[in-house]
């Protein structure tokens, strides 16, 4: 993204927005293992959010993730348990 600086004296020089990036650890419980990922301040904050990163991966969709991540939900989703939802039927 771009913009621009602002001076006291309204003068406009040119500059670039950049995304807040951090290197961060994640641990996955189902796989065992820890994962050093690269992510902005909001995907941190999202992560936390969902309570684990396994969580995240499980409900995030595949279009926002990366090559790697998206082999890593494969397997998350192949490890966890199973879960069966719920239909509830209408009765007329």
């Amino acid at each position: 993204m771009k913009g621009h600086n602002v001076s006291h004296a309204n003068n406009k020089t040119k500059r670039r927005f950049l995304p807040n990036l951090k290197k961060v650890k994640f641990t996955s419980v189902l796989l065992k293992r820890s994962l050093k990922l690269t992510v902005s301040n909001a995907g941190v904050r999202s992560v936390d959010k969902k309570g684990s990163f396994d969580e995240f991966l499980k409900t995030v969709k595949n279009k926002n993730l990366s090559p790697r991540l998206k082999r890593l939900k494969k397997t998350i989703l192949i490890k966890s348990p199973f879960q069966k939802k719920t239909v509830q039927s209408k009765s007329l």
